[in-house]
């Protein structure tokens, strides 16, 4: 199986495909603006779910915003939770850039 996803900017968001299909197998809504890119929405069609999908936005998504240069704001439980994971994608992430001072 293969997945391509696709920046769709006038949409705000991030469209999978899978093996070529014209149907959208799942989405990743955004909000960007010039320094920072919130996440705020994932959904993948259930007969998608587990074999990909989500993890191909969310790494396609994060790719592009790290060669953008953008920071990155996961208030998408999905995003939030795949960057958990994935250690190397963590410096992306706009709360781990600020810092508190007391």
């Amino acid at each position: 199986m293969t997945v391509e996803v696709n920046n769709m900017p006038g949409a705000n968001r991030y469209e999978a495909r899978v093996d070529g299909e014209s149907r959208v197998a799942g989405v990743a809504e955004c909000i960007r603006t010039t320094k920072l890119v919130a996440f705020v929405h994932t959904e993948v069609a259930p007969e998608y779910a587990g074999k990909g999908v989500g993890s191909a936005l969310v790494r396609t998504a994060l790719d592009e915003a790290r060669a953008s240069g953008l920071l990155v704001l996961a208030t998408c439980s999905f995003f939030a939770g795949w960057i958990a994971r994935h250690p190397g994608y963590q410096d992306l992430l706009y709360q781990s850039r600020s810092k508190v001072s007391d």
